[in-house]
């Protein structure tokens, strides 16, 4: 039998932090402070400190598979840790500061997290939780530069005192370099934990992917942030390729952001729907305002209405719509192009563009119908969409098995009921618990959100299910009007009625000032259901 003769040298994401460092040492991270100054820093410096902060830790008594957890918003110090926690044999647990203090705190508690590296301007945020956690070293991040009161560590003081000499922690390809919570929605948050092999696949993976992957010329502005799920990846993926990284800070609403855009001529943006919706409403509202030319915008987390994909080509960029989840690292496909669809029409396209996409590569991808048989890829059987592969989990941090998320042959079940067609696009139709059963028929809250965000006087809308005595479930509409624009219920109902049939449209619509989200950003549509059942 032959044997390979390529010997099993293990992935390890010290590889990214050595690659950063020595290959590309000037390529400029851009952090924008409170203050909204910059803290300007290099690879070179990623690179120096975020071995000083590995010393640093393990000199204060870190040991392997350790949690760090890190209170921050996007910037330079962030970055530091997301190499330096497991340089030094530990994991970077990133805590999601918009969620409520007694959650984050849960969190804490139940990752067993021994440190904290915390913004200065995050502490009032720290201090309320701060009783149920035992961290035992906090380590405050000075970004006003205002002295750092004991018992808490100036970070940079941690940084300056760290022993100089510094070798990275002995690791298996398979130990454990990071930690997010999902979001939680149902239940509390479950903790999902990856690896070094994981990290390094995922990132290869967007890499590989044309429409998604920053390249060494890229300025790239991870807008989602750094506590969301590691940004996408994006921050290995910009220290393999040497890209420049232009990190927001604390700074995200519209305006910041354009001019952000601008004055960086930022090239590649990461964000959720609600942050382009609002730039877009900016952009369409304000004719001084501009985006960097042949901008790039990948947007996740929820579905992206056609409407606002349209808008932005008008500005000269153009979107990507990815899918996925925590629990697959979480970028799991995502849109671009296709040799067999060069040639198609524009509305076609941006019909397209709105899709979530095809699978990554390295995820294997299934539609399980409601009889427990895999669906055909025709673009009308619909399925929960399942998932395999390296970098998608198959278990949650210290939580019993659930077979109602993973299945006997190891594919994640995502919840989400989606269609493939013949070129391998998934559309995403719902979440199984938003789906509505209307008289035995299904109808897709996520198709009729879109048509309704498609109309010109609409910014937002969440479609619910609402008991009914005749049809078990008829659809409820939840609608944001743009502002000074106006519409009835019953205009809205005859723009649906041009996609859906009669029996499918909402019996009411209901006008909110805003809709509820959770920390995400997403629909928080279970606080729907309560104030509508």
């Amino acid at each position: 039998m032959i044997r390979t003769t390529m010997p099993p040298v293990p992935l390890s994401v010290n590889h990214l932090l050595e690659r950063a460092g020595r290959v590309f040492p000037q390529s400029e991270i851009l952090s924008r402070m409170p203050d909204k100054s910059f803290h300007r820093s290099t690879n070179a410096d990623l690179y120096r400190r975020a071995r000083r902060l590995a010393a640093g830790l393990r000199e204060a008594g870190l040991k392997k598979g350790d949690r760090v957890a890190t209170l921050c918003w996007n910037h330079y110090a962030h970055l530091e840790a997301y190499f330096g926690v497991p340089a030094a044999g530990g994991v970077t647990h990133t805590l999601n500061l918009r969620l409520a203090p007694e959650e984050i705190g849960w969190i804490a508690q139940h990752a067993q997290d021994r440190m904290l590296i915390v913004d200065d301007v995050l502490l009032p945020l720290f201090e309320r939780f701060r009783a149920s956690c035992r961290f035992e070293h906090v380590i405050v991040v000075p970004l006003t530069g205002a002295p750092v009161a004991a018992p808490y560590i100036d970070y940079e003081q941690f940084l300056e005192r760290a022993p100089a000499q510094f070798d990275y922690a002995p690791h298996d390809e398979n130990d454990a370099i990071s930690m997010c919570y999902t979001s939680g929605t149902t239940g509390r948050p479950k903790g999902v934990v990856y690896s070094h092999r994981s990290t390094m696949l995922h990132t290869l993976a967007v890499a590989a992917v044309e429409s998604c992957r920053p390249r060494s010329t890229d300025t790239v502005c991870p807008v989602v942030p750094m506590f969301h799920v590691n940004a996408w990846g994006m921050p290995y993926c910009c220290a393999m390729v040497g890209a420049r990284v232009v990190m927001p800070g604390p700074h995200l609403g519209g305006a910041d952001l354009i001019d952000l855009f601008q004055a960086q001529n930022v090239t590649l943006a990461c964000g959720v729907p609600t942050i382009w919706i609002g730039i877009l409403q900016l952009l369409d509202s304000n004719p001084q305002l501009r985006l960097p030319p042949a901008m790039r915008m990948t947007v996740g987390g929820s579905a992206l209405p056609e409407a606002t994909v349209r808008g932005f080509a008008r500005h000269g960029a153009t979107v990507y719509v990815g899918w996925g989840m925590t629990e697959t690292s979480p970028v799991a496909s995502i849109s671009g192009a296709k040799p067999e669809l060069r040639d198609i029409g524009e509305d076609e396209r941006f019909r397209r563009a709105t899709l979530a996409g095809i699978p990554m590569p390295l995820v294997e991808t299934r539609l399980i119908g409601e009889d427990g048989t895999e669906q055909p890829w025709d673009d009308k059987a619909l399925g929960e969409l399942q998932v395999r592969g390296p970098f998608i989990t198959s278990s949650y941090h210290e939580t019993p098995a659930d077979p109602e998320k993973f299945t006997a042959d190891g594919f994640l079940r995502t919840g989400d009921v989606a269609a493939i067609d013949a070129h391998a696009f998934i559309r995403i139709a719902d979440r199984t618990k938003d789906l509505i059963k209307s008289g035995g028929e299904w109808i897709s809250s996520v198709d009729m959100e879109g048509r309704l965000m498609d109309h010109p006087a609409v910014l937002e809308a969440a479609v619910i299910a609402v008991p009914d005595p005749k049809w078990s479930e008829r659809p409820l509409a939840c609608v944001v009007l743009r502002p000074r624009a106006s519409a009835t219920a019953e205009q809205l109902r005859e723009h649906l009625a041009q996609f859906f049939a009669r029996w499918q449209l909402p019996d009411r619509i209901e006008f909110l000032e805003t809709i509820p989200r959770t920390s995400t950003g997403k629909f928080l549509k279970s606080r729907l259901r309560e104030m509508y059942r």
